[in-house]
């Protein structure tokens, strides 16, 4: 979280990157909705999730990551918040990876902090295309630089101080109190470790693609060894296919978007209007596998994650599975949790694989120190 002697206080909030926070629940602020997901300690490593919302957005009031109507989202806040009756009130949010820019450097072992802070202020008017005052801006020691013991590897993290500030509005707006502001793809890569629990040796020297599809872009995150190695946007996600319905069928945009959710389309929409879609959607992943092979060092991938809204399409994985050539699956975090009476599992089994960001960041509440 973007906080400290560097950039903009924010004297109530935690530090991005940063642990040390206290209960908290994770908060998703996506295009389509805002989604919140607590959990609890369950005791011998394990967790239980013990409630959890998905509140819908307006049309528009989110785009491309940017809140463009802060008190619609300010409203879908508090409804979410009061549907899901909880009495933590601490809340980790995540900025969209693309408004971050974050960057490695080395720098030599042993300074104190104030010595740390200079040295990152100096290296972040390199890399930062904007005026320090603009941004909140923070940085993570990694731990030893790699081939080198006399030094250490420290992560430095910039966004503009609006990106934060709504977001942090639009919780305060709904009585709560922003802890911690992390990254979506930092959030994706924690809720993940979870699944990777049940690979084989834990993922280990595996690579690992997880395709996020969302209303307006597809995140691909390409993971290796718990490291993020590729990252990429793609400008393809399910409103192509609420668009589809509304032009075969002469629905108006919300109309379309209903049926879209609840069913009752016509006998015809599976071969004619969502068939194609799986079919392009599939093409858009194996289009993005084939710009990663060519631009880094992997010529595979192991494994294909699906998340996001899409992922719960009947047969979706099977389908991207035959376009890709990789095993694909579905992704759910909370398939080795405790489940609290309060959830129908099997709605949470539909929503799991675009619960991955607020899962991600309600982890924050168990990190260490």
């Amino acid at each position: 979280m973007f906080k400290g002697k560097l950039g903009f206080r924010f004297d109530a909030l935690g530090r991005l990157l940063r642990p040390k926070a206290p209960p908290l629940i994770g908060v998703d602020i996506s295009s389509s909705a805002v989604k919140f997901v607590e959990l609890e300690d369950a005791g011998r490593g394990k967790y239980r999730i013990e409630r959890y919302v998905i509140e819908p957005l307006p049309k528009d009031s989110v785009v491309d990551g940017n809140i463009l109507n802060l008190d619609q989202v300010s409203d879908s806040f508090r409804r979410g918040w009061k549907k899901l009756n909880s009495r933590v009130r601490n809340v980790a949010l995540a900025l969209p990876t693309a408004s971050v820019i974050t960057k490695k450097i080395v720098v030599p072992a042993g300074q104190r902090e104030d010595e740390l802070e200079l040295q990152v202020e100096t290296e972040a008017n390199q890399y930062i295309p904007f005026a320090l005052e603009e941004v909140n801006l923070d940085f993570q020691v990694l731990g030893p630089a790699p081939n080198s013991p006399d030094d250490v590897e420290i992560l430095i993290a910039a966004s503009r101080k609006e990106k934060v500030e709504d977001r942090v509005a639009a919780a305060e707006a709904a009585g709560l109190k922003a802890i911690v502001v992390d990254v979506e793809s930092h959030a994706t890569q924690a809720a993940f470790e979870l699944i990777a629990r049940s690979l084989a040796d834990g993922g280990q020297d595996q690579t690992i693609a997880i395709v996020d599809v969302g209303t307006s872009v597809m995140n691909v995150n390409i993971l290796r060894n718990g490291e993020s190695v590729y990252l990429r946007e793609q400008p393809f996600g399910g409103q192509q296919l609420t668009q589809e319905i509304q032009r075969h069928f002469g629905l108006t945009a919300d109309e379309a978007e209903m049926a879209k959710r609840n069913g009752g389309l016509p006998e015809n929409y599976e071969a004619e209007v969502l068939q194609p879609f799986m079919d392009n959607l599939a093409l858009e992943v194996a289009r993005v596998l084939q710009f990663f092979y060519t631009s880094t060092q992997y010529s595979s991938v192991d494994k294909l994650l699906l998340a996001g809204g899409c992922a719960a399409i009947p047969d979706l994985d099977e389908t991207v599975s035959r376009r890709t050539q990789v095993l694909t699956v579905v992704a759910n975090p909370f398939s080795d949790m405790e489940v609290s009476s309060k959830i129908r599992p099997r709605q949470l089994q539909i929503d799991a694989p675009s619960l991955m960001v607020a899962c991600g960041l309600a982890l924050r509440r168990f990190d260490p120190t």
